[in-house]
């Protein structure tokens, strides 16, 4: 038996601890926005419970943990992981691209990841343990 042929089986799984981990860490940063924990100092002007919700800032805060919520149970997974690949690659060019061209200087990576992590989800679905596998 070949080496590929002994991991296929395992890949929903593989693909399902990829979404799992991808949405707790991309939680964090809806969470840091709307709540301060994990602090992040660079939020600290922010008090989107109180009226600034409705700004561009609220939006990302709101598209980060609702969606991050729905990508770790798997619950839409594809129509979520396309509206949040397109918001990292939004995100990419309003914040990141401005400062420079090559992201390892404009401190762009991470959100080009996450786009195109995302992005792979649209297309390979949630894996396994998910609300959308147990729907069919």
């Amino acid at each position: 038996m070949s080496l590929a042929a002994s991991l296929d089986p395992h890949a929903p799984k593989a693909l399902a601890a990829l979404r799992v981990m991808t949405g707790l860490l991309f939680l964090q940063h809806g969470l840091a926005k709307l709540f301060h924990v994990p602090h992040v100092a660079m939020f600290d002007g922010m008090n989107l419970l109180s009226g600034q919700i409705f700004s561009l800032m609220g939006l990302a805060a709101i598209l980060e943990t609702v969606g991050s919520i729905l990508f770790i149970v798997g619950l839409c997974t594809r129509p979520v992981a396309f509206m949040l690949s397109g918001f990292m690659a939004v995100a990419y060019f309003m914040a990141h691209a401005p400062m420079g061209f090559f992201p390892v200087l404009n401190q762009g990576e991470l959100a080009i990841l996450y786009s195109f992590v995302f992005l792979a989800f649209v297309f390979t679905g949630a894996g396994a343990f998910s609300v959308d596998a147990k729907r069919g």
